[in-house]
């Protein structure tokens, strides 16, 4: 691992910050770090507020998306609610047409099937919407990209609205309208709200002319926080203001199915990383494993008890995942072992067999394993598919678009996108990866960093200090929780291995004459128990720890020297 300090800015800055705040000059420093250096930014950080949520109709085309929705609602149209199998997906579908149903009772909602129909906007769904009389289609973290598929909606008398946060192509669909923040041509002041939160813009611009306010869409942010933690989309600007909201509404009064997942895990308060690794998971699972559908009959759910039955079914999806990850992900490396690329600039590996639902998963785990760029093929009908994934400050987007000879379709982010290709391509397809990965990639980033807010002695870490960086939260990118260095510490004596399988480490360190230890737990760093008999240095974070009703704070270890 490489321990990467980030940049110290100037030293006038901290310290006016440190004294208008009234907080020391390490608390001053890791919020100048993150562009907060005035004490009118420290209140709107420390204190978001629903008025920085944004006008919708700063949004290109939301006017006309508004318009052709509310003359659908005037005609008795029927309108199908279409989003993809994912959480950013299903939560979308599952906020837009909870809303809609409650001003407008013709509404459907359509989840392309992960296998028959594949990512996005589908002419299965096309032909279903037009079989079954619906004239406009609103498309949810999809169809920026369908230009041929809308055409052909157009031509069977079915209207299409897209709501999408992917990076537009060079072309837009002639859709109705287009929502996506990303378009060259929009001006909209935040442009990384994830598919649902799009979706939520959507609804908040409808609900404009029922005298609806900001406070009368305040129920959904929890969908809208579930999305962002899940989509790992940047926890800045109005994504944060969105999430600190939906994580209050996920605590207090979430709708019957997040509160059946939560009733599942027995936890009693959640944090943003709750939601990325307890709820997410589970409302994936279903899209994985099963069906997209299944998620959106759990978050749509009216009545606890059938929800409760769903969140069952949905945890048998999740526990069967789990297996199946963790199955794909040893043959995987065994096939990087045999095919003798353990050093390669890229993963590409691919089994015919391997679930489909999966790969994204195991893509990841790839990388936990040999860190660069990785892709995961599997067959799907005649074709392949793909999900990859990346390392940090590597766009993996841009990689694939050197590819895009031997691709058919692609799509998604910087760090993470699916694809699908022809089986012929494929060989042709991985060595002409690997050479644009080696020929573009920085080789410092084929090393995971941690990078480190701040170096701090021990004796900093007080009551005050940990509660100041609990207010930072939600944490995610662009606001990563706070991580800190500390040299020369020792274990008290009584550090072990611990885990089943003796993989994580539990040690109780101090710093030099100052004998406060703090309890310090390292997952997968129970290798480097031999390094703790003399002093060492420590890379964490700071977590709460609770025992028998009493909470302490707990260093969580991400590396030690």
């Amino acid at each position: 691992m490489r321990w990467t300090l980030k940049p110290t800015p100037t030293k006038e800055k901290i310290e006016k910050l440190a004294e208008d705040l009234q907080v020391d000059i390490t608390i001053a420093k890791i919020l100048c770090q993150r562009n907060i250096e005035t004490f009118e930014e420290a209140k709107k950080f420390f204190r978001p507020s629903l008025e920085e949520i944004h006008n919708p109709f700063l949004m290109k085309d939301m006017d006309l998306a508004v318009e052709r929705i509310e003359s659908a609602i005037a005609n008795n149209e029927n309108i199908l609610v279409f989003g993809d199998y994912d959480v950013d997906g299903t939560t979308a579908v599952s906020l837009v047409a909870s809303y809609l149903k409650t001003i407008h009772p013709n509404i459907a909602t359509y989840i392309p099937d992960r296998y028959a129909e594949g990512y996005g906007v589908s002419y299965m769904g096309i032909d279903f919407a037009h079989d079954n009389d619906f004239s406009l289609i609103i498309a949810l973290d999809c169809g920026i990209k369908a230009i041929e598929k809308v055409a052909y909606a157009k031509e069977k008398g079915v209207d299409f609205i897209i709501c999408d946060h992917h990076k537009p192509g060079k072309e837009i669909p002639k859709a109705v309208a287009v929502l996506n923040a990303k378009r060259e041509d929009c001006t909209y002041p935040f442009d990384e709200l994830c598919g649902c939160g799009v979706g939520f813009k959507l609804i908040q611009a409808l609900g404009v002319s029922r005298n609806q306010t900001i406070e009368n869409f305040v129920p959904y942010l929890d969908l809208v926080a579930t999305a962002i933690a899940a989509d790992i989309v940047p926890m800045n600007g109005e994504n944060r203001v969105l999430a600190y909201y939906g994580l209050q509404v996920i605590n207090d009064n979430p709708r019957n199915g997040i509160k059946a997942i939560i009733n599942q895990t027995k936890k009693t308060e959640l944090t943003i990383t709750d939601v990325v690794f307890t709820i997410a998971p589970r409302i994936n699972a279903a899209g994985r494993m099963k069906h997209g559908n299944y998620a959106v009959q759990l978050l749509t759910e009216m009545d606890f008890d059938s929800a409760l039955e769903f969140a069952a079914a949905i945890e048998i999806f999740n526990a069967d995942r789990k297996d199946l990850d963790k199955k794909i992900t040893n043959e995987a490396l065994i096939q990087i072992i045999d095919n003798k690329e353990e050093q390669g600039f890229s993963t590409v590996v691919y089994q015919e067999d391997w679930h489909k639902g999966v790969i994204g998963i195991v893509a990841s785990r790839l990388i936990e394993k040999h860190y660069r760029p990785t892709l995961v093929f599997t067959k799907s009908g005649d074709k392949l598919a793909a999900s990859a994934r990346s390392v940090k400050g590597f766009d993996v987007y841009n990689a694939l678009h050197e590819c895009e000879e031997f691709i058919e379709q692609f799509g998604g982010h910087k760090y993470a996108a699916g694809l699908t290709m022809l089986p012929e391509n494929y060989e042709n397809f991985k060595n002409k990866f690997e050479e644009v990965v080696e020929r573009t990639i920085d080789k410092a980033l084929l090393t995971p960093e941690i990078s480190v807010d701040a170096e701090i002695h021990l004796s900093e870490i007080t009551p005050k200090f940990f509660r100041i960086i609990q207010l930072m939260a939600p944490f995610g990118p662009m606001n990563m929780k706070p991580t800190f260095k500390s040299t020369c510490v020792r274990d008290n004596g009584y550090g072990k291995q611990v885990g089943a399988d003796k993989t994580h480490l539990k040690l109780n360190v101090f710093q030099g004459d100052n004998k406060q230890t703090f309890n310090s737990i390292g997952f997968n760093l129970g290798n480097k128990m031999d390094l703790v008999k003399n002093d060492f240095d420590i890379v964490y974070a700071l977590d709460e720890n609770e025992w028998n009703g009493r909470k302490t704070i707990q260093l969580l270890l991400k590396d030690l020297k």
